[in-house]
């Protein structure tokens, strides 16, 4: 009788969003453990997801029951567990993004093997949100957004550019060939660095490892592309003050970032266990803020749509190639990344997290900021 109370509650939770227990529709949940609904309501959404890993439970179409969770916010009428509150304690204690932890979001995602996100991505390795405007498949999307951010930044031939999170080289690689610029790109993957060395070999690219913090040369244009998720709210100020000190007074910085709508000090702790440790979600006051004083704020382009399309391409791309990867991880793992895909895409369908572009000068641009958009999906040169 015990499981009886507990699937009730659960059963009740779940009533207004139309998710039944063992249903026939493809966002109802199958329960292959009676002990999820003790497991899921005492652990809160770090069971949820242990239990799903477990293979304590199954749904066929796991981001269309994220998007009724999220978008009805049954997650905010649940008490918070033990362990989103011992990490909002923690961060508001610990820096947990200081440079002695920097390396450890490399260590623990972007480490885990190059040839998963090879299966996965597009050609380009792009790891961040598309531009779907008038796309229709990932490669073209990809190649709209570099294309999108290189002309925001309004790049010309031999600029200096700085890539704060310059992942496997994609940006690097497509600005310095297509727009004839030369670019630092830093990371603190190990993999990373190797892979984006060899594709952008014979250009005018340097990629290190290197922490943001470490950096002291002035540029043209800065950009950061889905890194400043890995920044921490104890350190928005810091990475802005950074931004500030490299950047040329006549320079244009851009910052591709997902964003949250409210400001938190802690991550899911799932994604913060099983994905990205030590990762938040910035809000606009918070960005802004760390911005103030130090920055002027020209363009603010607003796109998380386009995440959710960008997130079921790498799900479909991981299922369909996973036989060619299946021997180097476990079930278990395939679970998990199941999961953290899925569950993220409902949460930009659901317009619970944003993905934003934000353009930035030191002094202000008189007259104001105008860049030129050209066809974003012309057949790719690169």
């Amino acid at each position: 009788m015990k499981h009886e109370s507990s699937k009730q509650v659960v059963q009740k939770l779940l009533a207004p969003l139309d998710v039944q227990i063992n249903g026939n529709r493809p966002w109802d949940v199958q329960i292959d453990n009676p002990d999820f609904f003790n497991r899921v309501l005492g652990g809160g959404s770090l069971a949820l997801g242990e239990s799903y890993m477990d293979g304590w439970w199954r749904c066929e179409a796991l981001d269309q029951f994220f998007d009724r969770i999220l978008s009805e916010g049954i997650d905010k009428r649940v008490k918070k567990d033990k362990h989103i509150i011992a990490a909002i304690l923690r961060a508001k204690i610990i820096n947990a993004q200081s440079k002695s932890k920097a390396y450890i979001i490399g260590k623990r995602h972007y480490d885990i093997g190059n040839r998963l996100f090879s299966i996965m991505l597009d050609k380009r390795m792009n790891y961040s949100c598309g531009y779907w405007e008038k796309a229709t498949t990932l490669d073209q999307a990809q190649k709209a957004k570099l294309d999108l951010i290189c002309q925001k930044l309004m790049l010309k031939p031999g600029m200096t550019v700085l890539d704060i999170g310059c992942g496997w080289g994609g940006f690097a690689r497509w600005a310095a060939k297509k727009y004839r610029v030369k670019v630092l790109g830093i990371t603190v993957s190990q993999e990373q660095v190797k892979f984006a060395g060899k594709a952008c070999k014979g250009l005018d690219v340097k990629i290190e490892l290197r922490d943001y913090r470490d950096i002291r040369d002035t540029f043209d244009r800065i950009v950061s592309i889905g890194m400043f998720e890995h920044v921490g709210s104890k350190n928005y100020k810091k990475f802005m003050k950074m931004v500030c000190r490299c950047l040329k007074s006549d320079g244009l910085f851009l910052l591709h970032t997902i964003a949250g709508n409210t400001s938190v000090h802690a991550s899911d702790p799932w994604i913060s266990k099983y994905i990205f440790p030590n990762s938040m979600l910035p809000s606009a006051r918070q960005i802004s803020s760390a911005a103030e004083r130090l920055l002027m704020l020209e363009h603010w382009h607003s796109f998380g749509q386009y995440y959710d399309q960008t997130l079921m391409a790498w799900h479909h791309n991981f299922t369909k190639n996973w036989a060619k990867v299946k021997d180097l991880y476990d079930k278990r793992f395939y679970r998990m990344w199941t999961y953290y895909l899925l569950s993220c895409a409902a949460s930009f369908r659901s317009r619970r997290n944003q993905l934003w572009h934000i353009v930035c000068s030191k002094r202000g641009i008189r007259g104001g900021y105008h860049y030129k958009s050209q066809d974003l999906y012309e057949q790719a040169l690169v």
